[in-house]
């Protein structure tokens, strides 16, 4: 299989898995900042839309990671994971034990997301489309264009939306209150105060259930913390992986 997927930095390997409208984009910053502290970062497009219509679920993209560390040697690694990205970091840390040193969640699904729902989105409507993006973000000047084009290209596609509402119901479905109490692996949980997608009170609940957590939170941030406050996102995210090393 060929994978696309973008690589900086020598060290210990963190995995960077963004959501599901996400792009390698969102990790911009934070793939500047890593490999300085002396990290080897690997961000993986996901084949949110290569999959067949029956394998487009969170488990074959947990599958697909698994399968993508192996082809690159990888045997033990970090995951941070925005939205979709931290649902599957959970089941890897759950699946996989001995592979998942970290784990870091920002805006993570697994527990409760107000997503499209099942709902068709308005094709080819621009401005409910740019609402819709902007509803990310606290400040809504964050939704760029670049970014309300991207969106709008994949909600045009037949193809990609199906794919997304498919992926979308399934994150839904596979809801991971009860087996968050087993990972075992140390959690750093980064959420945004004023997250509409992912609610402040679903960050709460990570972080009473999953046994080793700790909580930090950004203000005036939405769903996509990286993005939003990447300078404050990376200060958190160093500062805690620092504290590992002590």
């Amino acid at each position: 299989m060929e994978y696309k997927y973008i690589e900086k930095g020598k060290g210990e390997v963190i995995i960077l898995l963004h959501g599901l409208m996400g792009a390698v984009s969102n990790f911009e910053s934070t793939l500047k900042i890593l490999p300085k502290a002396g990290y080897r970062v690997i961000l993986p497009m996901l084949p949110l839309y290569d999959l067949s219509i029956l394998k487009t679920n969170v488990n074959e993209l947990v599958n697909f990671i698994h399968k993508f560390t192996k082809d690159l040697n990888i045997t033990t690694f970090s995951v941070l994971g925005n939205s979709l990205g931290g649902h599957i970091g959970l089941i890897l840390a759950l699946k996989y034990p001995k592979k998942i040193k970290y784990l870091i969640l920002s805006g993570s699904s697994g527990l409760y997301e107000n997503t499209l729902g099942g709902k068709f989105p308005k094709r080819g409507d621009y401005n409910y489309i740019k609402e819709k993006t902007e509803e990310v973000f606290f400040d809504p000047k964050k939704a760029t264009k670049k970014l309300v084009d991207e969106v709008f290209d994949i909600v045009n596609s037949r193809e990609k939306v199906l794919r997304v509402l498919m992926m979308a119901k399934s994150a839904i479905r596979h809801n991971m209150k009860e087996d968050l109490p087993n990972i075992t692996q140390k959690t750093c949980i980064i959420w945004g105060e004023n997250d509409k997608v992912t609610p402040p009170e679903v960050g709460v609940e990570f972080n009473e259930e999953i046994p080793n957590s700790e909580l930090f939170w950004i203000d005036k941030c939405g769903h996509a913390p990286m993005i939003e406050q990447p300078k404050k996102f990376n200060k958190i995210l160093i500062d805690w992986l620092n504290t590992q090393k002590k």
